[in-house]
């Protein structure tokens, strides 16, 4: 199967309310590109699983702009002023999660584990409704696992089978997320043939990956740009 694609190409793949795992940390392995288009796509009411909601009109900041959000999930929502306004006058729905809370339940949902114990956000407004356990004397929170409809991820590099590589730490969620969805599109930086990738460099095989899409952003200074 050829997997490389343009973002618009992918809007078939997307309908209303579906779950959608979003890497990145900020705008550092965040997919800039396939976000602009999930923006201006015709299905919505997503529910979104991410660290964060996007950042200045980047990101998951222009889908949740476009009206596209209904609940978000995830560890750092406060840089997304809109974001904060709206649940403050009940219009997005969010569930905080801390971030090793967050990052362990998708790696669960990825390796097909229920959910996990956990001290974290015990006694804490985030444990109300939750499952409390004591084990050899200490008491633990259970957390469910989380899986996705379709995963939005950012890597440095792929093949053409869709073996990823990532740069340092703009890895953060993608990886796991790979894992965890039924889907996962993968925004790229470069893409060379089979071959040219050394298997010791691969972090994500190529089997998780369904879909490629080239990036039209570049990393000038601290933010990025689209290409010209």
């Amino acid at each position: 199967m050829k997997k490389l694609r343009k973002p618009e190409e992918l809007s078939i793949l997307f309908e209303d309310s579906m779950r959608l795992l979003v890497g990145g940390f900020g705008i550092s392995g965040t997919p800039l590109t396939v976000l602009d288009a999930l923006a201006k796509f015709e299905a919505g009411n997503y529910e979104v699983v991410s660290n964060n909601l996007g950042d200045s009109g980047k990101g998951l900041h222009k889908v949740f702009m476009a009206g596209k959000i209904d609940k978000a999930i995830g560890s750092f929502f406060t840089i997304n002023k809109e974001a904060i306004e709206a649940w403050s006058k009940g219009e997005l729905k969010i569930e905080l999660l801390p971030q090793g809370t967050l990052a362990e339940a998708i790696r669960c949902g990825g390796a097909g584990i229920g959910g996990f114990y956990t001290p974290t956000a015990l006694g804490t407004k985030l444990a109300e409704g939750k499952e409390v356990r004591e084990i050899d004397g200490v008491r633990y929170l259970f957390e469910k696992a989380i899986k996705g409809d379709i995963a939005l991820i950012k890597a440095d590099k792929a093949d053409k089978a869709g073996n990823l590589v990532y740069h340092s730490t703009a890895r953060n969620f993608n990886p796991m997320m790979a894992t965890a969805a039924k889907i996962v599109i993968a925004e790229v930086d470069e893409i060379v043939e089979i071959g040219e990738i050394s298997p010791e460099e691969i972090v994500t095989p190529h089997i998780y990956v369904d879909y490629i899409v080239k990036s039209k952003y570049v990393k000038q200074g601290g933010s990025y740009i689209e290409a010209r």
